[in-house]
This record gives structure tokens, sequence and C-alpha cells, in this order.
């Protein structure tokens, strides 16, 4: 019997502030909606998306990705967490302490790039899905991610002038990944909190197209929800399913299993 694919997807771009997090907590929530077993691990230290999906404080977690990446492969089923916020979407928490990990992977492991990818080998088979919420850095947490991935998506805020800044930055970084995983594939540029009535969005998409090379065909746009549903610690879709926004993540989530070719209903 062959082993059923696992898609790893990296969201990650290193300014701050541009939806990576939102993006992970909702494209989770909606493809586990399609039935597929979705699995998020937060790797950065702020721990956002583990605040809005975890059922716990991070601080009271005892084994989260910090320790997962410095320690022996038998902790991974002490880190996996299924009792969420969001059915059917299990996580790996994030923490304070991945400031530190960094440096403790730079000192002591012997491929530092590569500890997260060796970490979730035994995940592979099991989840459909397993999604990494980069930090805002380019540093190892960012490369063990990119590593670990199958594919990568670049959420990009159209709506800032600011939205394309270092972009180049991690399009380099991804070119340096690719030679210890070469089949990283690139999904496209994300554009999030989009009107595309404003100057500055459409000179944005412009950019994104042209420096990041692919664009994904959906929009988000900037909505309130967004925060309302962080602070209640539930998805877009729970909040409320028939927003602009939430159905701009549906069709997120229905773009990309088309896209990569996810087969629905064979768990």
């Amino acid at each position: 019997m062959t082993e059923k694919p696992t898609y790893v997807i990296s969201v990650a771009n290193h300014k701050g502030g541009c939806g990576k997090t939102t993006t992970v907590v909702n494209l989770s929530a909606e493809l586990a909606k399609m039935g597929l077993s979705v699995l998020v691990i937060d790797l950065d230290p702020q721990a956002n998306a583990s605040l809005h999906i975890g059922k716990k404080h991070p601080s009271e977690v005892t084994v989260t990705c910090a320790e997962l990446l410095v320690s022996e492969v038998e902790k991974l089923p002490l880190a996996i967490h299924s009792n969420t916020n969001i059915e059917g979407v299990s996580l790996i928490y994030g923490s304070l302490a991945l400031g530190k990990t960094e440096d403790e992977l730079k000192d002591h492991a012997p491929r530092p790039s590569e500890e997260l990818r060796e970490k979730i080998k035994p995940l592979i088979g099991i989840y459909d899905v397993i999604l990494l919420d980069c930090p805002p850095s380019l540093k190892l947490l960012t490369s063990n991610a990119l590593a670990a991935s199958t594919h990568f998506i670049v959420p990009v805020e159209s709506g800032s002038q600011y939205g394309m800044y270092g972009v180049t930055d991690l399009m380099k970084l991804v070119e340096k990944i690719h030679r210890i995983n070469p089949g990283l594939e690139l999904i496209g540029a994300l554009l999030i909190r989009h009107d595309e009535r404003q100057t500055v969005c459409k000179l944005i998409e412009a950019s994104a197209k042209e420096q990041i090379g692919k664009l994904i065909d959906v929009r988000i746009p900037t909505s309130t929800k967004v925060n309302q549903s962080a602070i209640t610690q539930q998805s877009l879709h729970a909040l409320d399913r028939t927003a602009k926004v939430s159905r701009e993540f549906r069709h997120l989530a229905e773009t990309i299993v088309k896209l990569l070719k996810i087969e629905i209903g064979n768990n």
C-alpha cells in the first residue's frame, strides 16, 4: 500500500504584520472543513497561531516546537495537541523559548537548517497537510521551515507601500534552501488586505508578480472580523462564514487543493 502524500506548506515572509498567522489559522480551518487532516506547527516565538488555535497558553505546554527542535524525535507525540479551538486541526505550540532555540541549533546541531525536517519525518503519511507559521525573520527557524516543506506561500500586504520590502532577500534564502531541499515549490504570493480600487494595491500586485514570480488567484480583503476571530479564538469560518474575508479563505483552500491535486475523502 502506497503511503499517502503529506503536503508541508510554509507561510513565510520576514516582514511582520503581513498576515502569515491569519493565513495559517484560517487556511487550516478551511482545509479541515474539507475533510483533510491538518497539523499547524507554530515556529514564531510570538506564538500567535498557538494563542488562537490552542486551548492552553503556550507557557503551560511542556513540549513546544522549541523543545522538539533541540530534543530527540521521541518527544514528537508529546508535542502534538489534537484538542484545539478548531475542529480537525492539531497543533504543535510555539513558544518564547524559540528565540534561544536558534542559538542552540547553531551551536549544537550537525545540520542546523534540517532539524525540523528530521523531527517531523514520522508524520509524513499521517497528516494530509502540515502548515508552518514562520517568524518574521530569515534566520534558522524560517530556514528549518523551508527545508522541511514541499511548498511555500508568500503573504504580501498589498495595502501597504512597504508590502514588498525585503522580498528579494526571502527569495534568495529559498534559492539557498533548494540546495538541501530541491523539491521545494512556490505556490505563489498571496495578496492580503487587498482593495483593487486602491492604486497602491495595484502597484504591489504588479511588483509581487514580478519579484516573486507567481500570484495565487485569491485576494484577501481588509476586515475587522480578522481581529474579532483572533480575540474570540475562532476561525473566520466559525465567526461568520458568509463574510467576504471568510469566502476568500475558503476560495484559497479550494485553490490550493486544486493546484496541488490533494485528494479529498481518502482518510
